[in-house]
């Protein structure tokens, strides 16, 4: 039974942490998004797939696996426009050569560019998505987050209160 409980409190404990790290970082993220006005709809355009390259990146892994090997080679897929106005799309692929058969398929993929006002740079969403929608999108992924978190914090502070409660009335 003790063995039970102090597994049930180490496990509690680390998810209030991480739900107190989730909750700070979706608050940071959620003021760092920018207003659905600066953002300028430059349309749906098509892109085709053109080339596969090996990307470094940081390898998220832990322990040991992580201080052997810090970064690990990913594939991505470069999508160009097909009209030729110079935007580009990345994606991830599993591995290479199930980009090298995305890139030998030619499957064209539409995507709607958005610019970005501030800085001149531009991304590119799904073609239902509009400015509006795709800010409305990422706060409302933020605001669960937020939610989440709230709710276990509440709940873990909340049996705390109880189990000390008990505690001082058996006393």
């Amino acid at each position: 039974m003790e063995k039970l409980r102090a597994i049930l409190f180490t496990g509690g404990l680390m998810l209030f942490l991480l739900a107190a790290v989730t909750g700070v970082l979706s608050v940071q993220d959620y003021l760092d998004i920018l207003p659905a006005e600066s953002y300028e709809d430059k349309g749906v355009y098509t892109f085709r797939p053109y080339q596969v390259l090996p990307v470094q990146v940081e390898n998220t892994g832990t322990g040991r696996e992580k201080r052997m090997n810090p970064t690990k080679t990913v594939y991505m897929v470069y999508y160009r426009d097909t009209e030729a106005k110079g935007y580009r799309w990345e994606e991830r692929a599993v591995s290479r050569e199930s980009g090298e058969k995305t890139v030998d398929a030619g499957v064209t993929v539409d995507r709607r560019v958005l610019s970005i006002l501030s800085s001149g740079a531009y991304i590119t969403v799904a073609p239902e998505l509009d400015a509006e929608r795709y800010t409305v999108g990422l706060r409302r992924r933020d605001l669960l987050l937020l939610g989440a978190s709230a709710a276990y914090i509440l709940f873990y502070l909340g049996a705390w209160c109880v189990l000390w409660y008990r505690r001082r009335k058996s006393i």
